[in-house]
């Protein structure tokens, strides 16, 4: 079975990564990060609900590699044949990570989608090759994502004029620091996009629209600045325009950032990065607002295989909290591949646009069934006669008209402690 190292394997999208490779069962995970009782934590979690899985915890620091040779040392020594590194944020860095990955000629991907990132990521083609190692950036929901979306919508298009792509989080979504801190990065800072018909400069987090994402409903979306501002119009050339935007559910929140967003574009601050903390404790103070349902779009116009001026459209809705799986999913698809047949992809190293197929993302998914914890499953495998245990903690109404509805109903009053069940 395939070794994979995930870096940041405790944070909001690592996590979700290991949990979907151990229930796929394709690979041993060794969770990683700059906190060793948090990895540790994380990985016993892991275990905890998939029973027999082989998960190991190390402490390896993306942010600070400093040591090429001794890096690679301790990337070899967790025996790993995939790095992936999940950690971020990616605005400003370097890829030290991949650096070290190649040196001790171990395969790399990486979820990143910040537009400096990614643009010099084929400078490491060269290592690459001549180590033999396969080392992919952007396997997240951009450029990865949206790129495997378009090419399956637009095959066989006579031309595309228009290539737009969206995110919407819901409010109640897992936030880590690092994706707040991305965001800041670039919020009110000059971005460099195609629109009209030729580059222009717009600052981000500007231009705010709505747009419907399904039965999402229509969701604010600014500008964005990512890697997809480049190789949407690099790879599709669209005549008029290719934009990335993404927006906060609550039009509130959305509207606050849009207004912290004049602060760098009137040079009051530098960067908002620096607020990362202020900003994510402000929105865990409305986190009990809005949902946990967020969504992505992306949309072609053009014209199709009979000359046909046309329209494509793909939403995708992200229920009950399952949005931070969405960014993993690439980097699923791949890591599948590399552990079916690793030399189906040649030495170098690339950026994700275009790489995984739709079909490729859809695969990685699996039966839903099969992504449930063990527990779960086992209690639904049951003969025509399953009895099963357990213990529940209840919490009931806070109010009198609600614990009046709930006897109604013959809902059970609120324990105190856990209670134990059985049907």
């Amino acid at each position: 079975m395939t070794r994979v190292l995930v870096v940041g394997g405790a944070g909001v999208f690592g996590s979700r990564l290991v949990e979907s490779l151990v229930a796929a069962g394709i690979a041993d995970i060794v969770v990683a990060g700059r906190n060793r009782a948090r990895t540790a934590a994380a990985a016993g979690a892991v275990r905890a609900r998939f029973a027999g899985a082989r998960i190991d915890a190390a402490r390896i620091d993306a942010a600070v590699l400093d040591g090429r040779t001794a890096t690679a040392d301790d990337l070899r020594a967790t025996g790993a044949a995939i790095v992936v590194d999940a950690a971020g944020p990616f605005q400003d860095a370097e890829p030290d990570l991949a650096r070290a990955a190649i040196e001790a000629g171990i395969d790399y991907l990486d979820l990143a989608d910040a537009r400096d990132f990614v643009a010099r990521f084929p400078g490491l083609d060269g290592a690459a090759r001549a180590a033999g190692t396969i080392a992919v950036t952007g396997m997240s929901s951009t450029p990865a994502l949206s790129h495997a979306v378009l090419d399956h919508m637009t095959s066989g298009w006579r031309r595309i004029d228009r290539v737009e792509a969206a995110i919407s989080p819901g409010n109640r979504a897992p936030r880590g620091r690092s994706v707040i801190a991305a965001i800041l990065s670039w919020a009110g800072k000059p971005v460099r996009v195609f629109v009209n018909g030729c580059w222009q400069t717009r600052f981000g987090w500007s231009g705010t629209v709505s747009r419907r994402i399904a039965s999402l409903g229509p969701r604010p979306l600014a500008l964005a600045e990512t890697a997809d501002l480049d190789l949407l119009a690099d790879r599709f050339r669209p005549r008029d325009a290719a934009l990335f935007r993404a927006g906060l559910e609550l039009r509130a929140l959305h509207g606050c950032l849009s207004l912290a967003a004049w602060l760098p574009r009137l040079r009051i601050v530098d960067s908002l990065a620096p607020l990362a903390g202020l900003f994510r404790h402000a929105a865990a103070v409305f986190e009990r607002f809005g949902s946990d349902r967020g969504g992505m779009l992306v949309e072609a116009t053009g014209r199709d295989a009979n000359d046909r001026p046309t329209v494509a459209r793909w939403t995708l809705v992200a229920e009950a909290g399952d949005g931070p799986f969405v960014p993993t999913l690439p980097a699923l698809a791949l890591i599948r591949r590399l552990a079916g047949d690793r030399r189906s992809l040649p030495p170098g190293a690339r950026s994700g646009a275009g790489l995984p197929p739709m079909a490729a993302i859809e695969a990685a998914l699996g039966p839903a069934f099969e992504r449930l914890p063990e527990a779960v499953r086992a209690s639904h495998r049951g003969g025509p006669v399953t009895r099963l245990a357990g213990e529940a903690t209840i919490a009931g109404a806070a109010t009198l008209p609600g614990r009046l509805v709930g006897r109604l109903f013959g809902f059970p009053p609120a324990g105190e402690g856990p209670c134990r069940c059985g049907w």
